[in-house]
């Protein structure tokens, strides 16, 4: 059975994580200091340094479950099987989409605070690669869709371009007071049909060329 000592210093890691997570999201990560974290986790700032070395060991611990959960489901959509290739790509948008409504508060946490390129060929950080991983899953996803003599430059063009259209409904819809269920029920059609104007579009100019 646990310790009472190891209950404790659960209790004191958790609490440190969550106070960390709802600066960062009110605040910024960059405005955020070691000693406003500790304080909002009712321990001193060399308590925290036991559990975290830096704010960095903070975002990574707060961002990668979720990143790594998110992973293994496009993942998961991109084996092989019957499913259409279109269909897995409207599968991939919208556990993209729904995953950032989820986290509404956290989203840019955890896509964008010390991001680097998404054709970055040796990121530093750990949650970069994961980053890169997810859009590069996006990007398999739609290489399915194109025209197989697609160049990488513009497959990764096109990639970009369908990345910015999924964050663009992201930010379209991340003050809505309206239940998740709800809004995915209610729009659903309307982002399906989205990615497939795009879609379409990507293929008359690529044939065209």
């Amino acid at each position: 059975m646990p310790t009472k000592f190891h209950q404790h210093s659960e209790t004191t890691k958790r609490e440190i994580l969550l106070a960390a997570a709802k600066l960062f999201s009110q605040k910024g990560y960059q405005s955020v200091t070691i000693r406003e974290i500790a304080k909002k986790a009712g321990c001193s700032h060399t308590t925290l340094y036991i559990y975290f070395k830096d704010k960095e060991a903070l975002l990574h611990a707060l961002s990668e479950p979720p990143l790594l959960a998110l992973k293994q489901q496009m993942e998961e959509v991109l084996l092989p099987g019957n499913v259409q290739s279109e269909q897995k790509l409207h599968s991939i948008c919208m556990l993209f989409v729904r995953f950032c409504l989820k986290h509404r508060s956290m989203h840019r946490i955890f896509f964008e605070t010390k991001s680097v390129r998404v054709d970055e060929p040796q990121p530093e950080l750990e949650i970069n690669k994961l980053r890169i991983d997810i859009f590069q899953l996006l990007k398999l996803a739609l290489k399915d869709c194109l025209p197989p003599t697609i160049e990488d430059s513009a497959l990764l063009s096109c990639s970009r371009i369908f990345s910015y259209m999924l964050r663009g409904i992201i930010g379209t819809y991340m003050d809505s007071e309206e239940p998740l269920d709800v809004l995915m029920e209610r729009l659903t059609p309307t982002f399906n049909e989205a990615f497939d104007v795009l879609l379409v579009g990507f293929i008359l100019k690529l044939r065209s060329e």
